[in-house]
């Protein structure tokens, strides 16, 4: 594995738009279900082992597909994301990630995600191509996509919270293991066929999702 590569690749500052979600946080903070540091661990906890389980393995089953495999892996993605806002924010986030890695890692890898679907590929399953263009194993690109799922969240506290930015990287710290443990579950589950792949839900956030999209004044798109 490329660690050079991973690390660009999980840097908050690639331009792939994440900056721009608060992945249902904004939502959260909004009913007070997230007020302070001990909150937001257990919101990013619960994101974790459900979307971020998910979007962790289907990242890495998209890293080393089979012929017309990136299509399946995209429609199953669909199938396991109930709210259309979030299926519109995860195709937005697919979009932008494609563009970014072609600057840095050119590949057909990333022409094929982006064919899977006119309004561009899922967010896991453009992660999982920029993972392989870049050269990253399963396990890379599945611990990648797996702090992904918090460190977008935990980056919009601050804005949302005023929290101290050093309370929310405690809060990271702590979640290090749990992250470590979805990415190792995430890859095992990639080697299986798509539609085996890792699908538990989390109602609360595509619920707050719809409600979020409907926000006339909100400082993040999702």
């Amino acid at each position: 594995m490329n660690l050079t590569s991973l690390l660009l690749l999980a840097d908050s500052r690639l331009p792939a738009g994440t900056h721009a979600h608060s992945g249902g946080l904004e939502a959260a903070v909004a009913t007070e279900r997230v007020t302070d540091a001990v909150s937001l661990h257990a919101f990013l906890l619960g994101r974790l082992t459900t979307t971020g389980l998910v979007t962790a393995a289907f990242a890495a089953a998209a890293l080393n597909p089979g012929d017309g495999q990136l299509a399946v892996l995209d429609a199953e993605f669909e199938a396991r994301t109930p709210s259309p806002a979030q299926r519109r924010a995860s195709r937005a986030l697919g979009r932008q990630l494609l563009r970014a890695v072609r600057a840095g890692w050119p590949h057909p890898i990333l022409d094929a995600a982006a064919a899977v679907h006119r309004g561009g590929p899922h967010q896991p399953i453009a992660f999982g191509a920029a993972g392989a263009a870049a050269g990253l194993d399963p396990l890379g690109v599945a611990a990648a996509a797996a702090l992904g799922a918090v460190t977008g969240p935990a980056s919009a506290a601050t804005r949302l919270l005023g929290i101290d930015p050093d309370a929310v990287t405690a809060v990271l710290a702590v979640l290090e293991p749990a992250v470590q443990q979805t990415a190792a579950a995430a890859a095992a589950a990639a080697r299986g066929p798509a539609e085996e792949l890792p699908s538990p839900g989390a109602p609360r956030l595509d619920i707050s999702a719809e409600h979020h999209s409907t926000w006339e004044v909100r400082l993040f798109a999702s």
